[in-house]
């Protein structure tokens, strides 16, 4: 720092010491005194005139950053009219004027009284003038000038950024361009060395190298390896003064990555890899995994897997987990320990993609062997085949042997085998198992007719493990033994026209039947018909056999009459073609009836004869439709009839003798009288003596008897009740004699008589209270109130 002070001290004598022999110089050749009518004499004698001019110069200089005690004196002004006596008077004008640049009024001596900054601002226009000091009138015109700000190296280089980063491939060769760093400098470029600046490189030598003018950095070593360093850091310096001794300098960090190639192989850490796997294993399952490693990145580290060779290559298959870069060894088909033990696989690891230019560093794969050994497993039991089909006879005797199953352990220890029925497969337990050997025997004898096929399901099982079991299924076909004749097809039914005897009777059959049988087709069909021994020349009818498994039954004779026996009942015996062969003997029904003209039927019923002969049956269907029709008339008009029934009596609201009133108040004086109205006890329609009815018509008109009007609600109910039932007996047109009347009276039988006002007569003088003070003293209270009555009728 003390170095650079003292630098630029001398650096601002040398600026003010060259400002002054300019300052003189211009004012030799430009401000010096000229008068009107001056003359020179010119190369060749001439005389030449020239006009009178003030003063004229074009600059000064400043020095930037002067930190003197004094201002600094940046030039004079002296006009040529100027005497020395005072009189003028110089002044400034324009940018900085009176604030930075004064001027001394009478000398004409400039000075700049702040420190001054190039970079801030590099030069100042200003005006001067000289003009009366007494009057200020300019005595010449303004003159424009500059003050230009001389440039220090004042300002170290900057880069445009504080830290770079670049990428460049390993294995590059020397003099690969990386990235360029660039530096500025904002002293004068146009004035000495100050902004010219020189590139160098302080770290990362001797991998990089900066080309000192551009800043172009570049590789210097040969064959850098990623895989052995990735990363560097570089420090690159930008000095100013063309790198000379005082040049202020800037320095950046630029972290330089090499990216991956692929120059390195995939190598597997070992010759050779142990896996096992279970023989219990299904297809699928992994069994271990391989991993060649590449030291190389991205694209260039993806490596795949294959067998190539090995006894193994039909069981077991090989994957790639991209992810993780390993090849994942599946087994494919199942192994058996029993059958072979172990397997060898060669494994081969290549690279996917493979660069040119490295082609020649040797071939980017490597192979690998991978031993599996196959370890025992507790297999469960084997059945020999995979389904069985035994065959029984129907009927057959229980314990009839139906057929074997047999399986073993497929394990080396060969554990015995226990064999069992699944009996979700048997819930009729047809059948049963010897666990030892899986003899499957019948239970109960089987029947074709109703299931033809049985399928179970049957276990085996290691004794000394039962966990370890297999199932196979089991169809049992049951054979048909001819256990079942033939019966009719259908119920069938003949019938047969009552004819002449002379009538032909045989040229059409009466009836085609067919037969079914439950058996086999090899018991069943053909069916033969016949008809019984005893009745083999039967006089009425005959069986002929069609050879086509029916046969035809015909009439022998005609001459039929419904009057004679209307109904004929035929025994036929159908035998089956098994062996040994069954029959049955089924009755065929053959009814006689009458036919028209044409042969058509017309009625088998013998009742028919009873009817008009000259009457047809178009005759019958129109007695029956009349008869149909009537019925209907009648139903309707019964409906109807019920339907427009009303009731017996006509009420107006409602029957009071529908509701069941009860009083159980036995009085209360006043109350009692607003409580209790005589009046709902009469019924309104027979306030005038007449209660119409609807059930009979009254012989003769009611009258009501002299004397019975209705009573007031004071009247007693007893006389009213009584008055009431008599009127009821003896009135024909009373309600229906279904109707109940009920009138709760409880009579004049209690001791203490009623206390309701309904039985008060007149006034309550008529009343004898004097038992009351018999009653004891709960009662003294009504007696000293009642008991005193006349007492107090007397005194008053």
């Amino acid at each position: 720092m003390k170095e650079n002070y003292c630098l630029q001290a001398a650096l601002v004598c040398l600026g003010m010491l060259c400002h002054s022999q300019a300052f003189s110089t211009e004012r030799r050749s430009h401000l010096r005194p000229s008068f009107h009518g001056h003359h020179e004499k010119g190369k060749e004698g001439q005389v030449l005139q020239r006009s009178k001019r003030g003063w004229v110069w074009n600059q000064f200089f400043v020095i930037e950053e002067y930190t003197g005690p004094d201002p600094v004196l940046v030039g004079r002004l002296h006009s040529d009219i100027d005497s020395g006596d005072g009189n003028i008077k110089y002044i400034l004008s324009g940018e900085g004027a009176g604030t930075i640049f004064v001027i001394d009024d009478k000398s004409g001596n400039i000075h700049a009284t702040k420190t001054l900054d190039r970079e801030e601002r590099a030069q100042y226009t200003l005006m001067a003038q000289a003009v009366d000091r007494d009057t200020n009138r300019p005595l010449e015109p303004p003159s424009e000038f500059i003050v230009k700000v001389q440039d220090i190296n004042d300002n170290p280089p900057e880069f445009l950024h504080e830290t770079y980063h670049a990428n460049v491939p390993e294995r590059s060769n020397v003099g690969t361009s990386v990235i360029q760093v660039t530096a500025s400098d904002a002293d004068d470029p146009t004035y000495g060395n100050s902004a010219k600046l020189v590139y160098s490189i302080l770290e990362g030598q001797p991998y990089f190298s900066v080309e000192a003018q551009t800043g172009i950095i570049r590789t210097a070593l040969p064959n850098m390896d990623r895989e052995a360093k990735e990363e560097y850091h570089v420090v690159i310096q930008a000095k100013d003064m063309g790198g000379h001794m005082g040049g202020l300098s800037g320095t950046t960090k630029v972290t330089i990555t090499l990216t991956d190639v692929n120059d390195n192989p995939p190598k597997f850490p070992q010759s050779v890899y142990q896996m096992s796997v279970s023989e219990a294993a299904v297809p699928g399952e992994e069994v271990g995994r391989v991993k060649a490693k590449d030291p190389d990145i991205g694209e260039n580290g993806l490596v795949t897997y294959t067998i190539v060779d090995g006894d193994g290559m039909e069981l077991f298959e090989i994957t790639t987990d991209y992810e993780t870069q390993e090849g994942v060894v599946k087994l494919k088909k199942p192994v058996d320990f029993e059958t072979k033990r172990a397997y060898s696989l060669k494994v081969e690891a290549a690279n996917v993609h493979i660069d040119p230019k490295f082609i020649n560093n040797g071939p980017f794969k490597d192979t690998v062997t991978v031993k599996i050994a196959v370890e025992d497993a507790d297999e469960p039991p084997m059945f020999l085949a995979p389904s069985y089909i035994h065959e029984v006879q129907e009927n057959a005797a229980a314990g009839t042997v139906v057929g074997r199953v047999h399986a073993k352990d497929p394990d080396a220890a060969n554990s015995p085998i226990r064999y069992s029925i699944d009996r979700h497969t048997d819930l009729d337990r047809f059948f049963t198992i010897n666990p030892e050997d899986g003899f499957i025997k019948t239970t109960k004898p089987l029947d074709r007719e109703e299931t033809a096929w049985l399928n179970i399901s049957v276990f085996a099982a290691e004794i000394h493990n039962r966990h370890q079991e297999a199932k196979v299924p089991v169809s049992i076909r049951v054979l048909d033994v001819n256990d079942n004749a033939p019966k009719f097809a259908a119920p069938y039914e003949g019938f047969i026209c009552e004819s002449d005897q002379t009538k032909p009777h045989s040229s059409q059959p009466i009836v085609t039947i067919s037969a079914d049988d439950k058996d086999d087709t090899a018991n069943g069909p053909r069916f033969i018909f016949s008809l019984p021994p005893e009745i083999i020349h039967n006089p009425n009818f005959t069986v002929r056999d069609n050879r086509d498994n029916t046969a035809g039954v015909y009439a022998r004779r005609g001459g039929f009459s419904r009057q004679k026996q209307d109904l004929y009942l035929l025994p036929i015996v159908i035998s089956d073609g098994g062996i040994p062969p069954m029959s049955s003997t089924n009755t065929l029904t053959i009814k006689v009836c009458g036919c028209d003209v044409n042969g058509g039927l017309l009625s088998c019923n013998a009742e028919a004869y009873i009817l008009n002969a000259g009457l047809s049956t178009g005759a019958l269907i129109a007695i029956l439709a009349c008869i149909v029709i009537l019925l209907v008339i009648v139903v309707l008009f019964v409906t109807l009839r019920r339907q427009k029934k009303e009731p017996l009596i006509v009420f107006e609201e409602e029957d009071v003798r529908e509701n069941i009133i009860t009083y159980d108040d036995e009085g209360g004086g006043e109350e009692d009288t607003e409580a209790f109205d005589i009046a709902t006890l009469q019924n309104p329609d027979g306030i005038n003596g007449f209660i119409p009815r609807k059930d009979i018509k009254p012989e003769y008109q009611y009258l009501p008897r002299p004397g019975l009007r209705p009573a007031p609600n004071s009247v007693d109910v007893d006389d009213f009740i009584n008055t009431r039932i008599q009127e009821a007996d003896n009135d024909p047109t009373a309600p229906p004699y279904d109707s109940i009347q009920i009138y709760g009276y409880e009579g004049r039988g209690s001791v203490a008589g009623s206390l309701s006002s309904l039985e008060s007569a007149t006034t309550d003088s008529d009343l004898d209270y004097d038992y009351l003070q018999n009653w004891g003293p709960r009662f003294k209270k009504l007696a000293d109130l009642y008991g005193s009555k006349d007492t107090f009728d007397d005194d008053s």
